[in-house]
């Protein structure tokens, strides 16, 4: 009688066979994790996506076609060793759920997940520097080089960069403001070595690659949130020092479409000193939320011919349409400066009655 051959188990997932978890990448484990856990919890997971991620999950889901049970409860496996790991490092540090997992798993498969974890996660230094109050953060790195308060800020949330920023002393606020707009990439050599004279009082965490951070970006992030007599000082001792720096921060401080974060009087000002036609090219490719704010605090005959002017206006070159935005915008600016109005910079600002 003849035998049939034993058919190799194997999966099809993303279009291609695989017979065991090494030959996944981390994207095909994700969509396997996903199709494993049902549909409820997908959708609550694929909620906290970028809309590229999850576009490219669910394009690995639908080349996925046959998932076999062994490798399933191994992607699960790793999925729950991961999370573990996590948790033990949020608790107390790399060093720390090292040690757990070591008693636990043992020496080498406590390497592999750390090691997966730190890669494939993205774990970021001074973990438990951004776990800690700000007010005690002040105290410990004020007396740091600006250039270590720098680094440190820059990994930090921007809410808690911006306490931190506006308490620092006057002498060293716009330097160190000017060192995370200039940042761009620090080594892991320079972030362990930083890491390593914190030890002491910090639990830090270290990268193995080359981690973004810092940049104009940031440093905007960051002054959004300060009080506005700090964002003042640093941005004129900024003026001083780099002035091309100072202007790419203001332009970005403020864009066109924050316009709907002030209040109706504050509008009525700013129309008051704006040329239509430059007002009908800045509002030629805003959303209707922006143009809506606009014509509500016009007059009818006067929200007529605004339409009027931009209906008829014909095609624009995106960069006019930048150029009069920013016009605007630096009214705005002034107008605050001179204390006509004021820009609501986060919840938490006081009501000006």
């Amino acid at each position: 009688m003849a035998v049939s051959p034993v058919k190799e188990k194997s999966s099809v997932v993303g279009g291609k066979k695989h017979k065991d978890i090494k030959s996944l990448n981390g994207r095909q484990k994700a969509a396997i994790f996903l199709v494993s856990v049902g549909e409820e919890i997908s959708s609550k997971i694929m909620e906290q996506l970028r809309e590229d991620e999850i576009e490219k999950l669910v394009f690995e889901i639908a080349r996925t076609e046959t998932i076999d049970s062994e490798l399933k409860d191994a992607v699960l496996q790793e999925f729950q060793d991961l999370m573990v790991a996590q948790n033990f490092i949020t608790t107390g540090g790399i060093d720390y759920a090292r040690g757990l997992l070591e008693k636990s798993l043992g020496s080498q498969k406590a390497i592999e997940i750390i090691n997966r974890l730190t890669s494939s996660l993205q774990v970021r230094p001074f973990d438990f520097i951004r776990r800690t109050d700000p007010s005690h953060l002040l105290n410990f790195i004020q007396q740091e080089h600006p250039q270590t308060i720098a680094l440190i800020l820059a990994y930090l949330e921007a809410n808690k960069a911006s306490i931190i920023l506006q308490n620092l002393p006057d002498e060293i606020q716009s330097d160190v403001a000017r060192r995370i707009a200039t940042m761009d990439r620090t080594s892991p050599d320079v972030l362990r070595e930083v890491e390593r004279v914190l030890e002491k009082k910090l639990s830090t965490l270290s990268s193995e690659d080359y981690t973004a951070a810092g940049g104009v970006e940031s440093i905007v992030d960051i002054l959004n949130l300060v009080d506005r007599s700090s964002e003042k000082s640093i941005i004129e001792a900024l003026e001083d020092e780099d002035p091309d720096l100072a202007e790419e921060i203001k332009k970005r401080m403020f864009v066109f479409e924050d316009i709907v974060m002030l209040d109706d009087r504050a509008i009525q000002k700013v129309l008051r000193e704006v040329n239509m036609e430059e007002l009908a090219k800045a509002l030629k490719i805003v959303d209707t939320e922006v143009q809506d704010k606009i014509f509500r605090n016009m007059s009818k005959r006067a929200a007529s011919m605004l339409k009027e002017e931009m209906e008829y206006m014909g095609p624009t070159r995106l960069k006019d349409v930048e150029e009069a935005q920013q016009k605007i915008v630096s009214i705005i600016r002034h107008l605050e400066d001179n204390g006509d109005i004021v820009i609501a910079r986060s919840e938490e600002d006081e009501m000006i009655v």
